[in-house]
């Protein structure tokens, strides 16, 4: 066995996102009927996919996203490793005017190189790395899984993404990520590096209409 292809998907929607509400690794949020709708679409498109194994964070809103898969029999592992990262004090509240100054001075630092900076009461991206690494290890050291589906968050996305990639964290916002939007990855053990093949792909997503 000498490759191995990852499909990494973020979470579907929850209210939180629709109504613009912060919430890391400390809010462990459902999905919301679009959310539920937007795992179902997926699961239809990628259903007969042979996927070895499942990994997902810890928080429910990454599992919810792929029950198509578990429910039918497949493996699962849930780690903590692959949470959101944790914004701190503000997570769970919708922003004001304050809060989004502060959030945009908190990306703005780490954009500017300052990716040890965290969040007031929570982590920053070099954290999430840390624990990220541990979880990247573990898929890779396991070349008999020759596919495995990746549910994830936003921010911890980008994490993963420039770690993979061995792009600076303050570059990680070249990475873009929708709910329910699909990086489609092939890793190479011989080379030991990473390829993409599809980059925040929502085809699966285009035949729902707007709840």
């Amino acid at each position: 066995m000498s490759s191995k292809t990852i499909y990494l998907i973020r979470h579907g929607e929850t209210d939180y996102n629709r109504r613009g509400v912060v919430q890391g690794s400390g809010i462990d949020a459902h999905l919301n009927e679009l959310g539920e709708a937007q795992a179902k679409a997926f699961f239809e498109v990628y259903k007969d996919i042979t996927f070895d194994k499942v990994y997902t964070s810890k928080l429910i809103r990454t599992v919810q996203s792929v029950r198509g898969f578990l429910d039918k029999g497949l493996p699962h592992e849930a780690y903590e490793g692959l949470n959101e990262i944790s914004w701190g004090v503000r997570e769970g509240r919708t922003p004001n005017s304050m809060d989004n100054d502060y959030y945009r001075w908190l990306v703005t630092s780490w954009q500017q190189g300052k990716t040890d900076l965290q969040a007031e009461g929570g982590e920053s991206p070099e954290d999430v790395q840390k624990r990220q690494l541990p979880v990247i290890d573990l898929i890779l050291a396991r070349p008999e899984e020759k596919t495995v589906l990746v549910a994830m968050h936003g921010r911890a996305m980008r994490v993963l993404l420039a770690t993979i990639f061995n792009r600076p964290l303050h570059l990680m916002d070249e990475f873009l990520h929708t709910n329910l939007g699909l990086y489609l990855l092939h890793y190479d053990y011989n080379s030991k590096s990473f390829s993409l093949q599809k980059e925040n792909d929502i085809a699966h997503l285009q035949s729902l209409e707007t709840l």
